[in-house]
């Protein structure tokens, strides 16, 4: 018995949906074909691959390394596909793009594919700066391609090159009286009586805000988690309270016109963008094209001296 992509795209199938019937429905295949291609790779590497429960179908330790390969393998053909079709043209094929939420990085996404649509417009650029994802993760599983993290230290599977880093400031409903000098930075002990609306603690940057108001022996109100930046701006601008940002996702962002935007001090509040890329899979041509573009957009956001950006 050979493994063969069509056996790795239903096993993928399979484990994406949690499903028999629904990758059997997704790929037109009929279910008892989609089972015997299953028992058949199980069968050829001697391990059990998938689970089955009344709730789904999950993956085994043994079938979670199947899968991390087989997503490589598939996306490795189908590149190759477009390579071979586009031989005679200009770069071509898909590149995905992960942008850390609540960070200067996404403020890059409109410059990111005007530039790629000028250089190279026939890649596909799929941009991603959603919530409840792990961007690592998906690095590292070869679901996507690169992105722009939160991350300084290393990071098992993925390589991090530290490109800028970013400061946080305090961002406010217009009108708000704020303790101090407008002008100058407000310390973090001054938060202690301020309302708050923050991500959640999974998120990186509500991590750094905590260990910096721990720091400052301040205790937060906060009466707000909020993983949606459309909802947070809304939020601040009717008066509901004050959030935590770097400054140019708000001066970048139209629907924060109008928001108060004080740095803060005693600590100050930054972090480090990195550029991740898996550590063990290769960039395809489309993706080291669209990481030369990357960088050369993040090189003119240095460049133009954005309030709050300093160098790694």
């Amino acid at each position: 018995m050979s493994v063969d992509f069509r056996k790795l795209k239903s096993f993928v199938k399979i484990v994406d949906t949690g499903s028999v019937s629904r990758a059997a429905s997704l790929l037109r295949t009929a279910q008892p074909a989609l089972s015997q291609q299953i028992a058949s790779l199980e069968a050829h590497f001697k391990h059990k691959l998938l689970i089955r429960s009344n709730v789904g179908i999950t993956p085994t330790e043994a079938g979670l390394i199947l899968y991390r390969h087989a997503q490589l393998m598939l996306k490795q053909i189908e590149q190759a596909q477009v390579d071979i079709d586009q031989s005679a043209k200009s770069v071509a094929g898909r590149v995905s793009i992960g942008l850390a939420t609540y960070s200067s990085s996404s403020a890059l996404s409109l410059p990111i594919l005007k530039e790629m649509k000028a250089r190279h417009p026939h890649i596909v650029v799929h941009i991603n700066d959603s919530f409840g994802q792990i961007l690592s993760e998906l690095i590292m599983t070869g679901k996507m391609d690169m992105a722009l993290i939160y991350a300084a230290a290393p990071i098992k599977g993925v390589t991090l090159q530290p490109l800028f880093r970013e400061e946080m400031f305090l961002v406010s409903p217009p009108g708000i009286e704020l303790p101090g000098d407008s002008s100058a930075p407000l310390p973090l002990a001054a938060l202690q009586e301020i309302p708050l609306l923050l991500p959640s603690k999974a998120h990186l940057l509500r991590r750094l805000i905590d260990d910096a108001l721990a720091r400052a022996r301040a205790t937060p109100e906060v009466v707000s988690e909020i993983e949606s930046v459309p909802a947070l701006s809304a939020a601040v601008l009717e008066g509901l309270g004050s959030t935590i940002l770097p400054a140019s996702v708000v001066t970048e962002a139209a629907i924060f016109s109008g928001a108060q935007v004080r740095a803060l001090t005693k600590p100050v509040i930054d972090a480090t963008v990195s550029l991740c890329v898996a550590d063990h899979l290769p960039l395809s041509e489309p993706a080291i094209a669209a990481r030369s573009v990357l960088l050369d957009v993040v090189g003119k956001l240095m460049s133009s001296h954005h309030q709050g950006i300093k160098p790694a």
